[in-house]
């Protein structure tokens, strides 16, 4: 080989090493050791070195990540160990029953040992290594024959293409999940809808279909990762002795493990770990449907062995399913606090995230009409925790028909009046949402209004829920929020299932709210626009309510964060009549008190946004925001290329992968003490 050859070979060895190691510490670790300007750097010179040496350009180079010509097909492959399924466990019956009858099979009378972790949510795939170098990759199939998309796997940077040789066995099988994370689905979707696309139902199917794409440079763009789970064969090399020591040598060869994985004893540490795993499910950055636990020991799976087409020595624990199929009986409008109109889809019960679903929110008319969603349609249905259901797709193939031609229903358009009070109905230029334009006049905004002003983070009347508020309105007991503080007992024990008792704590609970701060105040009069931090901000920057009353357009932008869309807002709220009777009313019965001015720009960190997230050992969550907004600092919900910190604590959530997503200065308590103290940088 001549001189310049060797040079360039030698150089383009360094390279690709380098890149690797960086590609591993940004889709593995999750921990970028260099700014992206400088991996790009790195990468453009070896795609200009290989550029000048085509012949040296190898399968496994990064530059080959990017995707290949389509293919017309993919060809099957044959799994020589076969990739099995697990039976399933759907309560804790089941899972003592499963420990019992490994237990049993094993002669054992002591608790076993077992490896636990998620169950992902996305597709099986084998990866198939000779030599350190991967040379074929596969889906799970039928289980014993799959599908080859090497080219496709080749793009996933969380896929090694190269193992340590002096670590790697001559012949070595790894299976895992390929998956897509939920920010990259968001991504996915988002950048879908902009191109008025069709969007994936959900991340699983998005990671199946972008896996199996016959042209690999689609599946290049959509940022799919992978965890291994296993070994299917090894030739050359001994295994260790367990699962865990096996996770173990796997991350050494640098595949990504599940960091979620662990061992426990017996059958409650299995529940406990479903339970723990479970709470923190919402949190974690890719979707799992459950828990797998496994014999730990690698010789009591091998003594217990299989059964049809799964193994004995394994279950997978399922969480209750977060989406199902269902059918839309009729598409009602609701009408919230601020006139907004939401279309929410009535539904034929179905048991979903562990409940029973019968609604579900379709946003707006925009959002409809782009899912196509009819009465009498089959959805898909999906809640996750707390979140309200939603409807995700419609199955098309489901919908009946008048003819082999047209549907039974027509298209969903939003009323042209108001469903509650009959006022007429405006979408404005620029929203999503049409609005009902009769203001607190409208029964539906009144009682809305009514309840976001005696929420627990506005003026925090304890007792007064929904159906109590839907009586008083009703029977015009209430017409604004100032009608409260005159409520008598009587009126209220007047109530249908009113006792004396629950009465007189109404009553007490709507006394104990006069005197609120004039934060709280401004949060619970409803402007649009204005949250909790905005209210917050205004009652510091002006002091007193007639100041911000009083205000203009200029001055009102002077407070952080006010802009023209939130200062209109504030001075369209403000010039409206019946909203100055209301506060009139309300300051007569001393419902806030005013403080004095303090300009945010007071404080050493003034002009700093600060993002929380994760449980810190020491300070309680309303405890640090207070202390760091009294350091002229403001707390934002969420994170942006504008957040200056991340304060993370224990199991933070995705704002911590955010920030380091965005290069946000993340601290730990400690640090955020040392700067709230001695205002130094950290």
């Amino acid at each position: 080989m001549p001189a310049g050859r060797d040079q360039a070979q030698a150089r383009l060895n360094k390279l690709r090493a380098e890149i690797e190691h960086h590609n591993y510490c940004y889709y593995v670790l999750d921990n970028p050791e260099i700014p992206d300007a400088e991996f790009d750097r790195l990468m453009r010179e070896l795609q200009a070195l290989e550029a000048a040496h085509p012949e040296l350009v190898t399968p496994d180079s990064p530059t080959q990540r990017v995707g290949a010509a389509p293919l017309k097909a993919f060809a099957e492959v044959a799994h020589a160990v076969p990739m099995l399924s697990l039976n399933n466990a759907f309560s804790e019956e089941d899972v003592i029953a499963f420990d019992r009858r490994a237990r049993e099979g094993l002669g054992s009378e002591g608790e076993l040992e077992y490896a636990v972790e998620p169950k992902f949510d996305g597709l099986a795939i084998t990866l198939h290594y000779h030599n350190g170098h991967f040379i074929q990759g596969a889906t799970r199939g039928d289980g014993y024959t799959g599908e080859d998309v090497s080219a496709n796997l080749r793009t996933i940077h969380a896929i090694p293409l190269q193992l340590d040789p002096e670590q790697a066995p001559p012949w070595l099988e790894v299976r895992g999940e390929v998956l897509m994370l939920k920010r990259d689905f968001e991504r996915l979707n988002a950048e879908a809808r902009s191109r008025g696309e069709k969007e994936f139902a959900n991340p699983r199917n998005a990671a199946a279909g972008s896996l199996r794409q016959l042209d690999s440079r689609v599946t290049a763009k959509r940022r799919l990762t992978f965890f291994a789970y296993g070994i299917g064969r090894v030739e050359g090399s001994a295994l260790p002795k367990t699962h865990d020591e096996t996770m173990s040598w796997l991350a050494k060869l640098r595949f990504p493990v599940c960091p979620e994985r662990r061992t426990v004893r017996g059958v409650q540490g299995l529940l406990h770990y479903f339970a723990e795993l479970g709470a923190k499910r919402e949190q974690l950055p890719y979707e799992i449907d459950g828990a797998v636990y496994k014999l730990n020991k690698l010789s009591e799976q091998e003594a217990l062995g299989f059964v049809a087409r799964a193994p004995r020595w394994a279950i997978a624990h399922k969480y209750p399913a977060q989406e199902e199929l269902t059918v839309v009986e009729a598409i009602d409008v609701q009408v919230g606090r601020t006139g907004a109109l939401t279309p929410v889809a009535r539904l034929k019960p179905v048991f979903v995230g562990g409940v029973t679903v019968t609604n579900a929110t379709l946003h707006n008319e925009d959002e409809v009409r782009r899912k196509d969603i009819r009465v009498g349609d089959t959805v898909i249905v999906r809640r996750a925790g707390d979140v309200i259901p939603e409807v995700v797709a419609i199955l098309p193939e489901r919908r009946p028909m008048r003819d082999l031609v047209t549907p039974l229903h027509e298209p969903f358009t939003m009323p042209a009046t108001c469903p509650e009070c009959g006022a007429p109905v405006v979408k404005l230029e620029g929203e999503a949402a049409a609005r009902c334009t009769n203001g607190l006049a409208c029964p539906a905004q009144r009682k809305q209004a009514i309840l976001h002003f005696a929420s627990r983070r506005a003026m925090d009347i304890e007792g007064l829920g929904d159906k109590l508020v839907e009586q008083l309105v009703d029977k015009g007991l209430i017409q604004t929020p100032a009608d409260l503080y005159t409520l008598t007992l009587e009126q209220a024990a007047g109530l249908e299932r009113m006792a004396e008792k629950s009465a007189s704590n109404l009553i007490t609970a709507i006394e104990a709210s006069r005197h609120k701060d004039l934060a709280r105040f401004i949060f619970a009069m409803g402007i649009r626009n204005v949250g909790e931090q905005t209210a917050k901000d205004l009652a510091r920057h002006f002091g007193q309510l007639d100041a911000l009353m009083q205000a203009d357009e200029a001055a009102l932008m002077q407070v952080p964060d006010v802009g023209p869309v939130v200062a209109e807002s504030i001075l369209a709220f403000f010039a409206e009549h019946h909203n100055r009777a209301v506060i009139e009313r309300l300051r007569k019965a001393e419902a806030w008190q005013d403080g004095e001015a303090q300009p945010l720009a007071a404080g050493h960190l003034a002009g700093k946004t600060f993002v929380l997230t994760g449980t810190l050992p020491n300070l309680a969550r309303d405890e640090a925001k207070a202390r760091i907004e009294a350091a002229g600092g403001k707390v934002a919900g969420s994170v942006s290329k504008k957040t200056d910190y991340v304060v993370a604590g224990a199991e933070p959530g995705s704002k911590y992968t955010k920030a380091q997503e965005l290069g946000v200065t993340i601290l730990d308590e400690a640090q955020l003490l040392e700067l709230l103290e001695r205002g130094v940088e950290a």
